[in-house]
């Protein structure tokens, strides 16, 4: 099964809400417009969104004499695809690179640090793995683990170090090896935590200013905690300036839609997205792709 395949398999849930919109092709009227306004909202892409694309297809409709539902359907993936804004470099394959990954506990960091990093190993990637969480019990343990299926060094300290230090011995450590893909994996933060989050702040900084390399801080959002993910990601932002996005769990939940509304609000790319459980299952984010599979194709 292909990617984009799996990630229709893995949006079914989401699609099956704005399928019922396009079912048999019904004539656009009011009541059509209605519909797939509430859809959209529904399914988490936000009232604004929802409001700009429908009025926008509203009037691609009336230019080219579209009157049935199912000559729609293309047009709205591309409509949507729009809303997601470009990345001006991809941290991962764009390199020297640093990535620091942040995000509450349960996103899916520590797998995904451990997928990327396989994957930078099988394309001849010389990579390094740090472990900033140092608080988590057994999260060295996990890291170390991933790591090892990966093939890849992980450095950390015992457990209760300060995880900034850390990641200052990490980034003085890839250095020396000359490491072009180094993946930091923090703890997990309440985005509810002031005292948390200053925390966090710090081991940006710290290692902002050590690295010789550029730096990108990625926000990693499972996509089953819907609207509860879109605030994360504004107090998350707030805090740490973000570079982008990785989305998990997109397999999880009807209310895919939210990747949307978290790229958009937020002006942040989505580097990569997670359909499922396999290293295959999380890749390169391609806008046009996830619309297509979350609408459906049209006939």
């Amino acid at each position: 099964m292909g990617f984009f395949d799996s990630l229709k398999q893995g949006l079914k849930r989401s699609r099956e809400a704005i399928n019922e919109i396009f079912y048999m092709g019904g004539e656009v009227d009011e009541q059509f417009w209605e519909d797939l306004e509430d859809t959209l909202v529904m399914g988490d892409m936000g009232a604004e969104v929802a409001m700009r694309v429908t009025d926008d297809l509203r009037e691609q409709a009336a230019r080219e004499n579209l009157t049935r539902a199912n000559q729609l359907r293309d047009a709205l993936a591309e409509r949507l695809a729009e809303e997601f804004p470009t990345a001006e470099r991809d941290p991962f394959t764009d390199l020297p690179s640093c990535v620091l990954f942040v995000g509450i506990n349960g996103a899916g960091k520590t797998t995904t640090v451990g997928k990327l990093a396989g994957r930078a190993r099988d394309a001849g990637v010389s990579c390094l793995i740090g472990g900033a969480d140092t608080f988590r019990a057994a999260a060295i343990e996990q890291l170390e683990v991933w790591g090892r299926r990966a093939g890849v060094d992980v450095i950390t300290r015992d457990r209760g170090a300060d995880p900034a230090s850390v990641c200052y011995e990490v980034v003085e450590e890839a250095e020396k090896r000359g490491s072009r893909l180094v993946l930091i994996d923090t703890a997990g933060r309440l985005h509810t935590s002031s005292d948390l989050m200053r925390e966090l702040a710090k081991v940006v900084n710290v290692t902002r200013k050590r690295s010789g390399i550029p730096v990108s801080v990625v926000l990693v959002i499972d996509a089953t905690t819907g609207q509860n993910g879109l605030n994360q990601a504004h107090e998350f932002n707030d805090a740490l300036e973000l570079d982008g996005l990785i989305v998990t769990k997109l397999d999880g939940t009807a209310k895919g839609g939210i990747a949307l509304a978290i790229s958009s609000q937020l002006g942040l790319p989505i580097y990569r997205i997670g359909v499922g459980e396999t290293l295959d299952d999380l890749q390169t984010f391609d806008a046009l792709d996830f619309c297509r599979a979350l609408v459906g194709e049209g006939m």
